[in-house]
């Protein structure tokens, strides 16, 4: 029986490049990530409480779609993708992110339930269907901790669906809360134990692509954002302007991803020891530098709206908060590849910090362009200090032991 079950694993000869049909998962996800953003962009008028509440709904709406992707990139780093289970599987998950897309604009109002069941179906019945599929593989018992888990958490899910509204947000964020937690902790059970994720047997290569996959993916969506606002509007100098500083700023972002730790964040998978103890730190960066890249793609619809417009709390929030974060997870990505953290993103990140209160008083351009320029500064220090220099060899402090250090049923 665990002969039969084994031939769901992925195999070390398998290719770590992402599949066709991968990449055709990832449509759903371009149009949640679109819908994000609309979420995000429609907080531009709050102010104090209003905004602080607005921004924490749709964060646990991302996080909750970014748990879905997650959990998908890490069944087709540890099972073969060419399997018509494991496929429909990825097929069922997408039309289940799919839906939770089409709902997330009213998600925390009246279309609460779809995007609850769809949520639910994901987290519940997937794992079921991949354990019945590994037959008696001891690595059948990895799935059913997380049904169990997800179980725990569903009635959660449900109360803050079918409850009233008010209770809605305190609810999924505590069952948001549990179904991390549990993904921290292994999701232990009495008498089976914990798996760890950082000690599971995945392809490190692949999960390296799946991750500079979705960076793209986000920067694709702020090019989307930049594009379509621009083209909504009436054409004026200003609105050019702002059009182009938005581009500049989004390039300036895949640059400075790319230069060197990015780059060689599939090396440092492969090299590791314990791949997935470093893609589980990876996975939790990419999680905040794809927020930071969709937070920056809200700040280009803000300013090409209106370039010159009076200041408003929210967009600071967004044109700064955006790549500020951008910065401190890129910090540490470098960290997690290299060991060691280079003073350009350091520098940067104190020139945009000295120059935050002075913006507040700005239009939203001169924010936008200040910010332009410290990128292409951190861009430009990192070209010279590389300049002559080999691409380098990655030295992650993270993963290092020993590949045979694992669980049994890893």
């Amino acid at each position: 029986m665990a002969g039969r079950g084994a031939e769901l694993l992925r195999p070390p000869t398998s290719s770590g490049r992402a599949t066709f049909l991968e990449l055709f998962f990832d449509l759903a996800f371009v149009v949640a990530l679109t819908r994000v953003t609309q979420r995000f962009a429609d907080l531009s008028d709050d102010t104090g409480w209003a905004l602080v509440e607005g921004f924490g709904r749709t964060l646990l709406l991302f996080l909750a779609l970014w748990l879905i992707w997650s959990h998908t990139t890490w069944i087709t780093s540890r099972y073969e993708p060419e399997r018509a289970i494991i496929q429909a599987v990825v097929v069922g998950t997408m039309f289940a992110g799919l839906v939770m897309a089409v709902t997330l604009p009213r998600a925390m109002e009246e279309r609460a339930l779809p995007f609850t069941a769809a949520y639910l179906m994901v987290m519940v019945v997937r794992p079921l269907v991949v354990a019945a599929a590994l037959r008696g593989h001891p690595r059948r018992l990895v799935p059913f901790r997380l049904a169990a888990w997800a179980a725990a958490s569903a009635p959660l899910w449900l109360a803050g669906a079918l409850g009233p509204d008010r209770l809605r947000l305190p609810l999924w964020a505590a069952a948001l809360a549990v179904d991390y937690l549990a993904w921290a902790l292994g999701w232990p059970l009495p008498r089976v134990g914990a798996s760890a994720v950082g000690r599971w047997r995945i392809a490190g290569t692949h999960l390296a692509d799946r991750h500079q996959q979705m960076f793209l993916i986000a920067l694709g969506e702020s090019i989307l954002v930049i594009g379509t606002v621009f083209s909504g509007t009436d054409y004026s100098a200003e609105r050019a302007a702002a059009f182009g500083v938005a581009f500049a700023t989004s390039t300036l972002l895949w640059r400075i991803y790319f230069h060197r730790a990015g780059l060689l964040l599939t090396e440092a998978l492969g090299r590791a020891g314990m791949p997935g103890r470093l893609g589980t730190a990876s996975e939790r960066t990419h999680l905040l530098i794809v927020l930071s890249v969709l937070v920056t793609s809200v700040g280009y619809e803000l300013v090409i709206d209106d370039p010159f417009g009076p200041p408003r709390p929210s967009w600071l929030l967004f044109v700064v908060g955006g790549p500020v974060l951008f910065l401190v997870t890129r910090m540490l990505l470098e960290y997690e590849i290299f060991g060691r953290v280079s003073r350009s993103p350091m520098i940067g990140l104190v020139a945009v910090l000295l120059f935050t209160s002075a913006l507040t008083r700005w239009a939203p351009m001169v924010g936008l362009s200040v910010v332009a320029g410290v990128l292409a500064l951190v861009a430009l220090l990192d070209a010279l200090r590389t300049r002559g220099r080999p691409l380098g060899v990655s030295a992650s402090p993270i993963g290092r032991e020993a590949s045979g250090d694992r669980d049994s049923e890893a």
